[in-house]
């Protein structure tokens, strides 16, 4: 997308059209705020409808672009609606990339990128969070392990057997999560894990979660400390 210039157009897709003809209900003249994920926000003002289409005119500059927390969430692929879900809250939360991964008892082992994408982006708006979060095509675990960059990777342990995460203990450096899939990681993914560098085996706290939950509830806890956006 063309970076926003004050008295330039705001594109409007058929679905944000679709969004704000009918929940919105806006009308010529209306007042937004839009952000393209890459300047900041600004405030928009409504210009045009039709029937199926908004034309947006942009304004002045609200807020600038601040970058996220430096922090990854790597998630074992789950069904549709649960990967879903944790594409949502992760983007809620401020996470700055997604990375799906391919393990043993994954239970999918492809996504479709563009309605992921379309995801972040609605979640962006909901939460008022002016960038996206990359979202990377599904790897295996493997993969990633081997390719792992010098970043602290916490691998979400359902044993429970680990000190609990927390923002404290994780600091406000680079760093991701790894959450494995429901049924967990096989003994010889955790050795592949444990043998690859700058990880570090965390508990979410006394009970066994979901995979999905446990994303949620994992990034919680190590972004609690991070600052707000601007």
């Amino acid at each position: 997308m063309k970076p926003f210039e004050a008295g330039g157009a705001a594109p409007v897709s058929e679905a944000q059209a679709h969004y704000l003809l009918n929940v919105m209900r806006v009308g010529v003249g209306d007042r937004l705020r839009v952000f393209d994920g890459a300047s900041g926000e600004f405030e928009a003002v409504v210009e045009g409808v039709s029937r199926k289409a908004v034309s947006l005119r942009i304004g002045a500059r609200t807020r600038v672009m601040e970058p996220p927390p430096d922090c990854w969430l790597c998630f074992a692929l789950l069904k549709r609606q649960k990967t879903d879900l944790v594409v949502e809250k992760a983007t809620e939360l401020g996470v700055a990339r997604i990375l799906p991964v391919i393990t043993a008892r994954t239970q999918a082992d492809h996504v479709n990128l563009d309605r992921l994408r379309a995801i972040a982006i609605e979640a962006a708006e909901q939460c008022e969070r002016v960038s996206v979060p990359e979202i990377a095509a599904p790897v295996s675990l493997e993969t990633l392990i081997a390719g792992w960059p010098a970043r602290c990777l916490f691998v979400a342990d359902e044993r429970r057997t680990s000190a609990v995460l927390s923002s404290t203990s994780a600091g406000m450096g680079p760093r991701a999560l790894l959450v494995g899939p429901e049924g967990g990681f096989t003994e010889a993914e955790l050795d592949g894990i444990a043998a690859g560098t700058l990880t570090t085996r965390v508990s979410l706290g006394r009970r066994i979660l979901r995979a999905e939950t446990a994303a949620i509830a994992g990034l919680a806890l190590l972004l609690a400390g991070d600052p707000p956006e601007e």
